[in-house]
């Protein structure tokens, strides 16, 4: 009953919800600026993570009166007004196997479903949810995924099914899902893959439980189509391109052109020192960081500096190929309710956009599926790890898996699994690091189109990556060197451990392949 009621009171102020819950950037202005700027904290996360006190205004108020002019006094003021977040505390002690420690994290990581005080960024779910560890103290949408893979083996259903929830929660209060749960994530989301979420929960009869969940499937559908009414071929609206022929195709986009309040500092030195119109960058890199890939050479323009982002002018891979395989779960979640008109309607997108990519991101003579540069009209060239999504989906025929599989096989296979790109930047979506929702959608891509043993082998590469790391580190961690089987390095901050997808990606490819499971196995093949 309190679930609906809250659904209700949520349909209600949705078209209206970012006036509700402004950002700390909004809220503290001026003591904001400061803070972040002079870098009172190492890690731009912790000031907009911390919870006031007492009203902004009266804040406010206080450093105008006390203006405090040193670093050491705005720190002083800061924790006199704030509450800073609390030290990460999901350190076990290591256990004989891995799947016992990921066993042992998950009470650590769950978080209960509590109204967040008065002002704080936290956003409000109704139930408890499993965040990724380190300095991610809120749940995030594409990395609840590849965890909630590692809680059903694990016999935690009902965790799943809560995240399920929480998620549909989001998408009826805010018109989609967000980035994470935190006021400043709002005007973003992450890679669509709810449908996929709500997949599990009925692992032999998916269209069942997508039928359920229909109203919410379809309203975050029309959130990432929304602007492709009217749209001429050529143009691009929100996050939908019009492509030449007028085929209609995605891209990730921000309607914020600001810097982002959790790397204020990094993204407005970044802005001044790319001689661009900073808006332009601050959008760019909002969108990479809805694509979850922040950030990669794939949005840089020169393939070697942030500083060139241009996110927003690609038509990516992944992220149609998962809008497919939205569509494809629409229809027959429509088909499974008997709503026979809408399942064809949806069958029909989901075959439009099939054609397109194939047009328009697949390669023929490079043998793999790229992204598409909608202002230049042409491919990008670029080979990453997202080309095989179209596998993982199975929108691909049997000529491009086998390409594919051969171009990863010889460029993308590394000593512990999939390298992200074949480029290194310094950033940490970029070579020589392997991530685990790419292990994953690469296994499972790989075994759809009959490559069981290559599958079996990133498999194999990968856990004994994991396995060797938390054998000299006591950790799961964020990402590895796959080139070198370490941890990994770059990006924006340190190395983070807990760790969410990680963990779930390793225990759902230990259940998986059974045979991985003694350390002996691990070598590859």
């Amino acid at each position: 009953m309190l679930f609906g009621a809250l659904l209700s009171l949520s349909c209600a102020i949705a078209a209206a919800a970012p006036a509700f819950y402004p950002t700390p950037a909004k809220l503290f202005g001026p003591l904001f600026v400061r803070v972040q700027m002079e870098r009172v904290f190492p890690d731009g996360k912790t000031f907009v993570d911390a919870v006031p006190k007492v009203a902004p205004a009266v804040i406010l108020r206080r450093f105008r009166r006390s203006n405090p002019r040193t670093r050491a006094a705005l720190l002083s003021f800061v924790k006199h007004n704030f509450t800073l977040p609390a030290p990460d505390r999901t350190r076990v002690p290591k256990a004989p196997t891995l799947q016992a420690h990921i066993a042992a994290l998950w009470p650590l990581l769950t978080r209960p479903a509590v109204v967040p005080p008065l002002y704080s960024s936290l956003l409000y779910v109704p139930k408890p949810y499993i965040i990724p560890g380190g300095r991610f103290r809120e749940f995030y949408y594409w990395d609840s995924y590849f965890t909630m893979l590692g809680l059903i083996p694990d016999r935690r259903m009902n965790s799943a099914r809560d995240m399920v929830d929480d998620f549909s929660y989001l998408i009826h209060t805010y018109g989609h899902i967000p980035n994470g749960t935190r006021t400043y994530y709002l005007s973003r989301s992450q890679p669509p893959v709810y449908y996929l979420m709500i997949g599990l929960l009925d692992a032999h009869d998916p269209a069942h439980a997508w039928g359920k969940h229909l109203a919410s499937l379809r309203r975050e559908y029309a959130y990432w189509m929304r602007g492709a009414t009217g749209l001429h071929p050529g143009q691009a609206r929100r996050n939908v391109v019009a492509m030449p022929d007028g085929a209609i195709l995605n891209r990730y986009w921000s309607p914020v052109a600001t810097p982002r309040d959790e790397s204020y500092r990094k993204d407005v030195l970044l802005a001044r020192a790319s001689g661009r119109t900073p808006a332009v960058v601050y959008r760019n890199l909002r969108a990479a960081a809805e694509s979850g890939w922040d950030f990669s050479s794939r949005w840089l323009a020169d393939r070697r500096h942030l500083a060139t982002i241009r996110t927003t002018d690609l038509v990516p891979i992944d992220l149609n190929s998962l809008l497919y395989g939205m569509e494809q779960a629409i229809s027959r979640g429509c088909a499974a309710r008997h709503e026979h008109a809408c399942a064809r309607k949806f069958a029909e997108r989901a075959q439009r956009r099939k054609l397109a990519i194939d047009r328009y991101l697949w390669d023929a003579r490079r043998g793999y599926f790229m992204d598409y540069d909608w202002r230049t009209h042409r491919r990008t060239e670029e080979l990453s790890a997202a080309t095989l999504y179209p596998l993982f989906v199975g929108l691909a025929d049997a000529h491009q898996a086998n390409a594919v599989a051969r171009v990863v096989r010889d460029r993308l296979l590394k000593r512990g699994g999939i390298v992200t790109t074949t480029i290194e930047t310094g950033q940490q979506w970029d070579a020589p690091n392997g991530w685990a929702p790419l292990q994953w959608i690469a296994v499972q891509g790989l075994r759809r189109y009959g490559h069981p043993r290559f599958a079996l082998r990133i498999a194999r590469r990968w856990v004994r990556t994991v396995r060797r790391v938390y054998r000299n580190t006591g950790k799961l961690v964020e990402k590895y060197n796959v080139e070198r089987d370490l941890p990994g390095g770059g990006g924006e901050y340190p190395l983070q451990d807990g760790f969410g997808w990680t963990n779930g990606v390793t225990e759902a490819l230990l259940t998986q392949y059974p045979q991985l499971d003694h350390p002996s196995s691990g070598g590859a093949p």
